[in-house]
């Protein structure tokens, strides 16, 4: 199995030794991601809705540079600091998921760095 491993131009910096995704078999294997400014490379704190939409923007910009997109994903995990958030959470993760939305676990965590969330994802590359 030949296994291709990158980092998005336009994505957050790592916090850590890991790739932004990982292609294999023709699917897309997205790290964790979270509410960190992509040009300052620090985390931009604020509310739920704030955050989950970095969040879910750092996921699009990572998945745009394996050469995919948020209408091919098919699998989401959400690590929530507080699962009183959930709805908010739930109302912003819909605007990006729109149709057909991915299959989603969401578990209440303690996160690093003082981050209220973060996404990882599972996204298959489209058809040529």
């Amino acid at each position: 199995m030949a296994r291709q491993a990158g980092m998005a131009p336009d994505g957050p910096r790592a916090y850590g030794p890991y790739s932004h995704y990982n292609i294999a078999n023709g699917f897309v294997f997205i790290s964790g991601q979270g509410p960190i400014d992509p040009v300052s490379g620090e985390p931009s704190l604020g509310s739920i809705e704030h955050e989950t939409r970095l969040t879910l923007q750092n996921l699009e910009r990572c998945l745009r540079a394996a050469g995919t997109d948020l209408a091919h994903v098919v699998r989401c995990t959400v690590y929530l600091k507080r699962l009183e958030d959930f709805p908010v959470l739930n109302r912003v993760y819909a605007e990006f998921f729109p149709q057909l939305p991915p299959t989603r676990s969401t578990v209440g965590v303690d996160l690093l760095v003082g981050t209220s969330v973060e996404i990882d994802c599972i996204a298959v590359l489209p058809e040529e």
